[in-house]
């Protein structure tokens, strides 16, 4: 397939993980495929060329957020359009990012009839709105699920769907160095030094009095949700002053971010900023408090018992409100049918509240025991780590279907 090139549209940092580990397995199986398009780093760094790292701007959550952005947004999805029409690719693969991507497969049908359209991380409309799955199947060729139930809600509208496995899937907690914790008490603001990668710094095994506190992979979701998981955890420091708590930054800025929070703050227990490295962090704490998203199955993957936290902009919440038509937030509780996570979502976010659930994680043996058996339940409905894999043959099955 050498003269075979593919476009890919990736827009949050999730989404370049997962398309890198697709690129990869595309790479090893045609060597010769051509990668452009847009993504973050990881995914640039396989493509080369100029495939576009563009996530930094375009990584977003919130109604409000995406209004007040909407120019920029505009003109980036026009430029995306342009260039493919440029480049003539031999198929489009979209990966998640459903505002943006949903639309520009839309789009794309219109302008290119015969161009072959390929979903990857099938958008949750069986959440919000299954009407538009019959639409989708007008513009999109073939959708890879990630979820098992999702084939027959696509195939229903007549939307070919293959189920290839969750891609977190693969991230396989190990027990590599993670970067040194630093202290940040509250009258020391967070400095950020270099470190030696030469130095096996690491938290060691499962620490008994390490709580995990992972606020998101966005700066408005840590400003909301950050200050949240620091009072409970200060309230749980109250009670026991043998807590630690690691706090997990996606990204430099925002581990900077997160020390700014810190600093001048009564955090009268131990708080420490690690940067990357989720998966290693969760397999080293004890219980965690965990923004909704990707994370909370990284949670289940990795065993470690947490709470589900979620704030937003409150006109996003309401907006979310009427049309989301799931019971639950978190998909481990999505995915077992019923409440195996305790959920605090908006107004129900207090941090006394999220306090007592910890705390109930961390001394109640029984419950721990029960998490953790229903997390094994919703790990095995998640595949076994191929999903880039799968994804990557179902692609090229695809593109000699078209040739």
């Amino acid at each position: 397939m050498s003269d075979v090139s593919v476009y890919f549209v990736a827009g949050e940092r999730s989404a370049d993980n997962h398309g890198a580990a697709l690129l990869k397995a595309l790479r090893a199986r045609s060597p010769q495929m051509q990668f452009l398009g847009r993504g973050g780093p990881k995914m640039r760094t396989i493509a080369g060329g100029k495939f576009r790292d563009w996530i930094h701007d375009t990584a977003v959550v919130g109604l409000w957020e995406v209004i007040r952005r909407y120019p920029f947004f505009r003109k980036q999805f026009q430029a995306t359009i342009s260039e493919i029409d440029a480049a003539r690719p031999s198929a489009v693969v979209l990966i998640d990012y459903p505002g943006f991507n949903l639309r520009l497969a839309r789009a794309l049908r219109g302008k290119f009839s015969e161009l072959k359209i390929i979903y990857y991380i099938s958008p949750q409309v069986w959440a919000w709105n299954r009407r538009r799955v019959s639409q989708m199947a007008q513009s999109i060729d073939l959708m890879l699920c990630i979820f098992p139930f999702e084939p027959q809600l696509y195939e229903e509208s007549g939307l070919r769907a293959i189920f290839v496995g969750h891609p977190m899937t693969s991230v396989i907690p190990n027990e590599n160095a993670i970067p040194a914790p630093r202290e940040v008490s509250s009258d020391k603001a967070f400095e950020q030094t270099p470190r030696d990668p030469s130095t096996p710094n690491t938290f060691g095994a499962r620490d008994d009095n390490l709580i995990g506190l992972f606020p998101g992979s966005r700066e408005r979701e840590v400003k909301k949700i950050f200050p949240v998981m620091r009072e409970a955890a200060v309230a749980l420091s109250h009670e026991n002053p043998d807590l630690r708590f690691a706090v997990s930054a996606a990204s430099e800025p925002l581990a900077e971010l997160i020390g700014a929070d810190l600093y001048g703050k009564p955090a009268t227990g131990k708080f420490f900023i690690v940067k990357g490295e989720v998966p290693q962090l969760m397999v080293q704490t004890n219980v965690g408090m965990v923004a909704s998203g990707t994370a909370t199955l990284e949670a289940v993957l990795s065993q470690l018992p947490f709470v589900l936290i979620y704030r937003v902009a409150w006109l996003t919440y309401l907006a979310a409100r009427l049309v989301v038509k799931i019971k639950y937030l978190g998909m481990p509780n999505v995915l077992a049918g019923r409440e195996i996570v305790p959920e605090f979502i908006q107004h129900q976010a207090q941090p006394q509240a999220i306090a007592a659930a910890v705390a109930r994680l961390l001394t109640d043996k029984s419950e721990r025991a029960r998490m953790l058996s229903d997390f094994a339940g919703v790990a095995q409905k998640l595949g076994r780590g191929e999903a880039g894999e799968n994804a990557a043959d179902a692609i090229i099955r695809e593109l000699r279907r078209a040739g």
